[in-house]
């Protein structure tokens, strides 16, 4: 097939020299001396959806044969030299530009993804090829992505899609073939892939194209299984992503895919768990709740957090005081998520972990219950229909611990809501608590009556010492509308 980037007139060096007609230089040192085809940069100032800038010049085409019609014995050193093609580096923001180089890099990128597909391809994987294989996928893929604009909001606005997909997307599947293979050995592919490459390879996690973010997700996830010595290291890097985004930056557009690969992550943690591991729940995975953006991964991260009850549970005392820390009392929409992951959460608890959080945990129930918001109220409602919850948490036998918290916003909605809903279902529970223990029943409600007479007299008392504070002021000739 044929091949790109012969030697012209002021053109790249066959020996991957630097570029000398005065392109843009990238700022990874490992692509500083890579050859590059050159075009002009953008004419507008409008969003970039390309990660690279080249300036313009010609490339001339010669012609190499196919894998599959070389023999085997030239097919390794060939095969170097595609790869070595393979790192030249288009401009895609001028969609006109070097369409012979782009088509025929496309068609070389396939060509070696799909040879490696096959099983004499795979016996290619050698460590004399492995410079070069991974020389050819930092070039292609790890570079510094566009900046967003100050405008872009995830949850409403479409992502732009990488114009440099045709050659990406190959480029990710030949890498995966390259770490799937059961021909590659760990312990050798780790000099090449290394620290600094897992390091770069995690910061693509905030591409915008959430096709990329997918394949690095892939990637990474059988990085982790295979480079075992990494792990450590790769947790450590993704908390710090999480840091990151939840103390400095609050945008990062990969937390969702971060927080999947965790899942599986925590689901092989061996028992009892590491220190190193509560320690990553609770300095990073729980303040995951803070940012306003909690909405666009909280299936993920709720995932992960229940898998860690599942593991262990001690780990609830944790999980509930961080949820009461973090709770959005400010968005009705998060609350009602938050209510979804507890309930998730508590289904699991027991009565030594209940002790530890019951004040907490009752006196966040009463509040969700008393909300003025009717969806909060009746998603706080619906626990009561939770079996595991009954059984559990809200059991006969530990309603006398929590009814006197959660009675007084349970009576002012059976008394009369405007959501009929709410109204019927803390009617129900009411009712059900009434003929489950009258005497239970009547004590709270002499309890709550109590109360609201004592905040009464507080609030009457309150307006009397400010009348008196008024009245004085307009003895001695103070205008307190003036103050």
């Amino acid at each position: 097939m044929k091949g790109f980037l012969n030697k012209v007139s002021g053109g790249a060096k066959p020996n991957g020299g630097k570029n000398e007609s005065g392109g843009v230089i990238m700022p990874n040192p490992a692509i500083e001396s890579t050859p590059r085809a050159d075009i002009s940069l953008p004419k507008s100032q409008a969003r970039r959806r390309s990660s690279l800038t080249r300036a313009h010049k010609m490339q001339v085409v010669k012609e190499l044969p196919l894998l599959s019609e070389t023999p085997m014995l030239k097919r390794e050193a060939l095969f170097k030299q595609k790869l070595q093609l393979c790192c030249i580096l288009f401009d895609f923001e001028d969609a006109d530009s070097d369409t012979r180089g782009k088509e025929l890099k496309r068609e070389t990128l396939v060509e070696l993804a799909e040879y490696v597909n096959t099983p004499a391809g795979q016996k290619i994987f050698t460590e004399a090829l492995m410079p070069d294989i991974v020389q050819m996928v930092k070039v292609n893929l790890l570079r510094t992505l566009p900046p967003q604009t100050d405008d872009f909001d995830p949850e409403e606005d479409e992502p732009a899609m990488e114009v440099m997909w045709p050659h990406l997307q190959v480029v990710y599947e030949f890498f995966l073939r390259f770490i799937v293979s059961s021909e590659v050995n760990g312990k050798v592919a780790k000099r090449y892939v290394d620290q600094a490459f897992i390091r770069s390879w995690i910061e693509l996690f905030d591409a915008e194209d959430p096709r990329e973010r997918d394949y690095v997700k892939t990637v990474l996830h059988r990085m982790y299984g295979k480079f075992m010595s990494y792990r450590s290291s790769i947790r450590k890097v993704i908390s710090q992503v999480f840091f990151r985004y939840i103390y400095e930056t609050g945008r990062h557009n990969g937390i969702a895919e971060l927080l999947e690969i965790l899942g599986s992550i925590i689901n092989g943690f061996a028992i009892p768990l590491k220190k190193e591991h509560i320690q990553f729940l609770e300095k990073a995975l729980i303040p995951l709740h803070k940012p306003r953006g909690v909405a666009i991964y909280h299936p993920q991260l709720s995932y992960c957090i229940s898998q860690y009850v599942e593991k262990d549970p001690e780990t609830i005392v944790i999980i509930v005081n961080g949820l009461v820390r973090f709770w959005p009392w400010t968005s009705a929409a998060k609350q009602v998520l938050f209510l979804n992951e507890l309930e998730e959460v508590l289904e699991l608890c027991r009565g030594e972990q209940l002790v530890q959080v019951q004040d907490n945990l009752f006196r966040l129930l009463a509040a969700c219950l008393g909300s003025s918001h009717f969806q909060v109220a009746e998603r706080a409602l619906y626990y009561w229909n939770s079996e595991h919850l009954c059984v559990n948490v809200l059991s006969q036998s530990k309603a006398s611990i929590f009814l006197p918290y959660v009675f007084g916003p349970l009576s002012k909605s059976a008394a009369g809501h405007w959501n009929q809903a709410v109204e019927g279902l803390a009617q129900s529970i009411l009712k059900m608590y009434m003929e489950m223990d009258i005497q239970l029943y009547e004590k709270c409600s002499r309890e709550n009556t109590e109360k609201a007479r004592k905040l009464e007299a507080d609030r009457e008392a309150s307006n009397t010492k400010w009348a008196s504070i008024l009245d004085s002021a307009t003895a001695a000739g103070i205008d307190i509308s003036k103050l």
